[in-house]
């Protein structure tokens, strides 16, 4: 059997694997062939496969009896941050990784606990993840669990007892770097990347050997300093970039997708953004920057460069090519192709030669206004010139913005509909330079080049809400070959959960709002949800057990959109963080705790004080430094305190203790002591002060309507 089947193949072998007997793969073996087949009711690897399509051929649960569905059990978890992982499933057990790197083993069927482990990251680490602390998953191999850890550590547990084997420690953790994908194993090679563009950090991705840690090879995704480049790949791009990028980095991190072809033994890696985003900061004088916002194949066995497809050339806008990469066997114009598909954020969705990197087509899947299109010769981008705010120098509304088109959210593929389904996003974004001349890297925080102080939410109660309404979502089917639409359904906020496609014609999504759907693949109908109590932004996975089909998902609030916007609607509130592992089957019977509201409490702020410039200052820290974590404007998202409740605003030396000192440092709340003078940090408070005054009047006039 191929690796990668075709959908006229593929679907027929689905519906004789309906019968859902227990899995096929009963010794829990796991290995390149195991992976790469896939076993029927089990889900060995990230996307299931090695091609990441997150299609499941079992048939039990389908489009007749979804309505069925009921909770079989859950068991809650003791990190309430957000859940991003994929579980999987091998031998009847059920293996997941939570916020702050921890991981645990289940009976798939019962829900019992068998071991948890806790790499024991420390809370400082937190500063230096963009996007919370969270961790998408585990890799497996043989007998052994593959975990990536926050603070940069590649660790290897015993399957059977979670015990640690080995650790490695893969960053320079004197850096800005972090780990929160799922590692990928390939012929006894663990694969693993890294995070950290927004910091100043050189991406790369590094295979290690299996049974014993010992790295194998090591591929950097961006040049270092001109003439200390051996590979010859990396001094073929040392003419795109310009200046002395190297001193600060140039980002490039590959912090989530990936896949594999054993037939062309081709690992495919999507790479981040440039650092800082602003070009004009971190290469001046432009050039394509290879090789940021692309897609890579790897020679797997050696980790040789074999070629590129560059997405965003220049990139500028937080445009990562770093969301889930996808392989298929398509008919185009009549021919077979195989193929990789992939819808970045930038907002195309392109379909590349898998072979030899060749564009093959690319639309844009939602409105988008930095580029009029794509060359479809070249496969480049055609740019609207106006979007080159960092030549412009004037700011520049971006559609998407830096959140994306699609994000880290995993799509899948249903290869008998022949449908891509994605989690997207429709958002834009305030993108204003930053001057070199007010540049300076800060060894802490942010090192965008962009000015987020001026971009900030102003405190209007219809301008929020606009923003809020602005800010939505779709699940989308789309057409790879046709490259069209074929259905939609609308979403009111962007941060929807990962996919999954059965051969039982069904499609399973978390919502933001706290929902887990089950779809017609066909048609996109809604045909059962339920109600998980918490934003749900994970992926689902099913396998089966004793004849048994279920359906397993992480809930719970988290990540860059739970922390940062700020676009919490003064009606609402915030969304609540109930981390927990759900399980789904036929007739379940289990119940959830009844939910308790998120009830945000009334402002009582100390009193007002500070100069108007004190404010002003504190507000440019804040956008700077804590919005990321804190919400915009001080709004939360929900995850981490509201500072404009925090009981010590009132008490000018705790809050010096907290913020400069760093007295909560274990809980992630480090010290800002090389940051911030003690007189920043008052001004700091003053800031959040106001803003809590601010929005205690719009509250207190909203309630006199």
């Amino acid at each position: 059997m191929k690796a990668f089947l075709t959908g006229a193949v593929l679907a027929p072998l689905a519906l004789l694997a309906g019968c859902n007997s227990a899995s096929t793969n009963p010794s829990g073996t796991v290995d390149g062939a195991a992976i790469a087949h896939g076993t029927d009711g089990e889900w060995l690897s990230y996307g299931r496969t090695y091609n990441e399509q997150r299609f499941s051929p079992l048939t039990r649960i389908n489009t007749d009896n979804a309505g069925q569905l009921g909770l079989a059990w859950y068991a809650d978890l003791d990190t309430n941050r957000g859940q991003e992982a994929t579980p999987l499933v091998i031998d009847g057990k059920i293996y997941i990784s939570t916020a702050w790197s921890k991981a645990k083993a289940y009976d798939a069927a019962t829900g019992k606990l068998i071991w948890e482990y806790d790499p024991k990251v420390p809370g400082e680490t937190a500063v230096k993840a963009c996007c919370d602390v969270v961790n998408r998953g585990l890799g497996a191999w043989g007998d052994k669990l593959f975990l990536g850890t926050l603070d940069g550590r590649l660790v290897a547990l015993d399957r059977a007892t979670g015990k640690e084997l080995w650790s490695v420690v893969t960053v320079d953790q004197s850096q800005n770097y972090t780990i929160t994908g799922a590692p990928r194993v390939i012929n006894n090679m663990v694969i693993i990347g890294n995070g950290g563009g927004e910091y100043g950090v050189r991406g790369y991705v590094t295979a290690y050997a299996a049974d014993t840690g010992k790295q194998l090879w090591r591929f950097y995704t961006v040049p270092d300093a001109p003439g200390k480049n051996e590979a010859e790949y990396l001094r073929k791009a040392e003419a795109s970039w310009k200046g002395e990028y190297w001193k600060i980095g140039g980002g490039g991190t590959v912090w989530d997708s990936m896949a594999y072809d054993p037939a062309l033994d081709l690992l495919y890696i999507g790479v981040g953004n440039g650092s800082p985003w602003n070009q004009a900061l971190r290469s001046p004088g432009g050039g394509d920057n290879l090789y940021l916002s692309s897609v890579v194949a790897i020679k797997a066995k050696t980790g040789d460069y074999a070629w590129h497809f560059q997405e965003t050339p220049g990139e500028t806008w937080d445009y990562t090519a770093t969301q889930h990469i996808m392989l298929a066997d398509l008919d185009i114009d009549g021919k077979p192709r195989k193929v990789l598909m992939h819808a970045p954020k930038n907002g195309f969705f392109y379909v590349i030669d898998r072979t030899n990197g060749q564009f093959i087509s690319a639309k844009n899947f939602v409105p988008v206004n930095w580029a009029t299109g794509v060359d479809p010769r070249t496969g480049r981008p055609i740019e609207n010139p106006e979007a080159r705010y960092d030549k412009t120098g004037k700011p520049f509304t971006g559609t998407p913005g830096p959140g994306g088109a699609h994000s880290w959210h995993p799509m899948a593929y249903d290869p008998a509909q022949k449908l891509v389904f994605i989690p997207a996003q429709l958002a834009s974004f305030p993108y204003i330079p930053l001057a070199a001349k007010d540049y300076k890297v800060s060894p802490m925080g942010f090192n965008t080049g962009a000015d987020f102080a001026a971009g900030s939410m102003p405190p209007d109660p219809k301008v929020r809400e606009a923003a809020l309404a602005g800010t939505t979502g779709a699940l989308i089917a789309w057409d790879p070959v046709a490259q069209k639409e074929r259905w939609r359904v609308a979403y009111k906020g962007p941060w929807n959960g990962g996919l999954l496609a059965t051969a039982g014609g069904l499609l399973f999504q978390g919502t933001a709002s706290g929902q887990f759907i089950a779809y017609a693949a066909k048609d996109g109908k809604s045909l059962w949800s339920f109600p998980a109590q918490t934003g749900v932004i994970a992926s689902p996975v099913t396998y089966s057990v004793g004849g048994e089909q279920y359906v397993a998902i992480l809930a719970g609030w988290g990540g860059s959109y739970a922390l940062s916007p700020g676009l919490i609607s003064l009606k609402s509130g915030p969304v609540r963080n109930v981390s927990r592992l759900l399980v789904f089957k036929l007739g379940g019977k289990a119940a959830l705790p009844q939910a308790v509201a998120a009830v945000e409490p009334p402002l009582n702020p100390p009193a007002k004080f500070g100069t108007p410039a004190q404010i002003a200052t504190g507000q440019r820290i804040f956008s700077t430094y804590c919005g990321v974590c804190h919400g915009d404007a001080a709004v939360s998202g929900g995850v981490l305190p509201d500072l404009r409740h925090s009981a010590v605003l009132g008490d000018a030396e705790t809050w010096q203790r907290i913020v400069h000192d760093g007295a909560l440092a274990q809980n992630g709340m480090v010290g800002w002591s090389k940051i911030m003078s003690r007189s920043d940090i008052d001004s700091l408070r003053a800031y959040v002060v106001n803003r809590a005054h601010e929005d205690k009047a719009l509250i207190d006039a909203a309630a006199k309507k």
